[in-house]
């Protein structure tokens, strides 16, 4: 409002004075420059207004709202102690923590423990992201850091509190080492002023200002970021195990109306992997697919949907030929075959349903969350990979380019028996081998379990048929389900 009266005035201002003779020659000259001067100013960003919140209010993230994370909680809590008590702290000669960096996969939620910490200290939350500090204009970068010291200190004042806490998202791309980008140095002076203003914060400060930073590639990060006295703490914010998607779920779902069959429990056992962000999209998707349906409650079987639509995508109105879905379902059913064989209960879903990138899928289930894996798992794996395609061959006699991507998983596999001494080598660098040995070890590891599974899966022809063809006519059995024809079979 106040620009489009500004420019009318201005309008106004020179037609008057064209038609009582000024020369307006010079304040044409001084618009134009005003112009210019605005236009780089606030069109291009050279003055940053940062998002501000005030810790403390009905708003306020709590530690409460972050499920699944609690050692990374326990170390975050911890630092932030030495800011929320900061008399016994000085007493005992503690010098307050400057900055902690969060690290850790995508989505694991360190934005909400950034929040949470300023919740917790009663502090201004002021956030930016890595991207917002870097221009193509020399020194932009710089005087926006700058800024982002200086409206943390003022919002503090005006509020009236003694702590800010300046939350920087992606870091790395603020913070990567020096020395990379050769023709420009705005990058360096941007995390040269960076590393001057965290050197200015002082314990005695009106305002104590607490710097924390997320990324997932801390090993771009410059090294002067990471020494004591910058980042003094890193606290690593994992993916959640079993009891963590379990927490999770309840949060997520405690607005939302559940049905009796429900068991969140079930959901958090078939869901390893996934992260917080990954969890919240189920539980609005499997939402979702409860009011397409016109239901007041979500159900299981909206779940089971909800983890499909979110490791995959949504169903695909595509359809393959009858003779893609028969090898479709043969090639499913021979990975879960293996599973079974492997690890009887494993399978919780099979289907030739095109979803996403995938024409069909099988999925299974681990009793527990695996950090560790033995010999004996990582060959299971090969043989449950590898099924697939060797299904299409005992039966199709070929097979098929649905089985590159399991392939790509072989060999990802395989490489990792290889380096953790499984192979016939034993201990090994597999930077040093040479690509012939590389290429010969990880062949013979495959081929081994090739022949196994060939050997099993042309034993047991007859049951690959027969649930292949329920599959196909089916499009979708449970792992329930398909349990049952194998049982039945073997009691046959």
């Amino acid at each position: 409002m106040h620009k489009e009266l500004g420019i009318g005035f201005g309008v106004a201002l020179l037609i008057f004075l064209l038609a009582n003779g000024y020369n307006v020659g010079p304040l044409v000259v001084l618009g134009v420059t005003a112009a210019a001067f605005y236009y780089f100013v606030r069109v291009k960003g050279l003055v940053k207004n940062f998002a501000v919140t005030e810790g403390g209010g009905e708003a306020t993230v709590s530690f409460d709202d972050v499920g699944g994370q609690a050692t990374a909680i326990k170390e975050l809590r911890e630092a932030l102690d030495f800011i929320k008590n900061y008399n016994r702290a000085r007493h005992l000669g503690i010098r307050p923590l400057k900055g902690i960096l969060l690290t850790g996969p995508p989505g694991t939620g360190k934005t909400l423990l950034a929040k949470a910490a300023a919740g917790y200290t009663d502090a201004v939350f002021v956030a930016a992201s890595g991207s917002e500090f870097v221009e193509m204009y020399a020194g932009v970068g710089a005087q926006r850091v700058r800024r982002l010291f200086q409206t943390a200190r003022e919002k503090a004042q005006q509020s009236g509190k003694k702590n800010a806490i300046i939350f920087i998202d992606e870091i790395d791309v603020l913070g990567s080492r020096r020395g990379k980008v050769t023709s420009h140095l705005e990058y360096d002076q941007t995390l040269n002023q960076l590393l001057v203003e965290m050197d200015g914060i002082k314990a005695d400060d009106t305002v104590h200002i607490l710097v924390i930073a997320a990324t997932n590639r801390a090993d771009l990060l410059d090294p002067a970021l990471l020494r004591p006295g910058r980042f003094d703490r890193q606290v690593r914010v994992e993916l959640p195990d079993r009891e963590g998607r379990l927490e999770i779920l309840r949060l997520h779902t405690r607005n939302k109306p559940l049905a009796a069959d429900v068991d969140l429990a079930v959901v958090a056992k078939e869901t390893f992997g996934f992260s917080g962000a990954h969890l919240e999209s189920l539980a609005n998707e499997a939402a979702i697919l409860a009011m397409r349906e016109g239901l007041r409650e979500i159900h299981h079987r909206h779940f089971v949907e909800a983890v499909e639509k979110v490791l995959l995508g949504d169903k695909l109105d595509r359809r393959p030929t009858r003779d893609e879905l028969w090898r479709v379902a043969v090639h499913e059913t021979g990975h879960a075959l293996l599973s079974e064989a492997k690890e009887p209960g494993s399978v919780t879903t099979l289907t030739v349903t095109p979803r996403g990138g995938a024409l069909g899928y099988f999925r299974q289930k681990s009793e527990n969350d695996n950090y560790l894996y033995t010999q004996e798992q990582l060959e299971n794996r090969l043989s449950v990979l590898l099924a697939g395609a060797i299904a299409e061959e005992v039966v199709l006699g070929s097979r098929s380019t649905g089985a590159t991507n399991d392939f790509e998983q072989a060999i990802s596999v395989a490489e990792t028996m290889v380096r953790a001494g499984m192979s016939e080598l034993g201990v090994v660098a597999m930077a040093e081998l040479p690509d012939t040995v590389r290429h010969r070890v990880l062949t013979d590891v495959i081929r081994k379990r090739e022949e196994e599974v060939r050997r099993y899966l042309e034993a047991r022809k007859g049951l690959l048929v027969r649930i292949a063809r329920r599959l196909m006519n089916e499009e979708r059995l449970s792992g329930e389900e398909f349990q049952a024809l194998v049982t039945q079979e073997m009691a046959g």
